[in-house]
């Protein structure tokens, strides 16, 4: 199987990098599409999705020197799920406390 997503929107926020303990770059930042449609009613509807975004390497890289909050984007990639539960991977941070992607 194999899949592709493809995201066209803004920069919600500036790009964050770090490193891994190997010393690979990775770059997290999030992305706003908008979609805008006529309800059944006439009515206009404005629709937001955000989506988070990690770029790993040399693209790590570039994204964090080229990216900005408000930069328009097209992101090209695919969706890691949790291999579990099939929905968003969920780990443990330091302190404890779950997060999800």
């Amino acid at each position: 199987m194999f899949h592709t997503l493809i995201i066209v929107g803004n920069v919600g926020r500036d790009p964050e990098m770090r490193y891994t303990p190997s010393g690979q770059a990775v770059t997290s930042f999030s992305v706003a599409s908008n979609r805008r449609y006529t309800s059944s009613n006439g009515e206009q509807v404005n629709e937001t999705i955000w989506f988070r975004v990690s770029a790993w390497g040399k693209q790590a890289e570039i994204c964090n020197q080229f990216l900005k909050k408000g930069s328009r984007v097209l992101i090209e990639g695919r969706l890691t799920p949790d291999k579990t539960s099939g929905g968003p991977r969920i780990w443990q941070k330091q302190d404890g406390t779950r997060r999800q992607l």
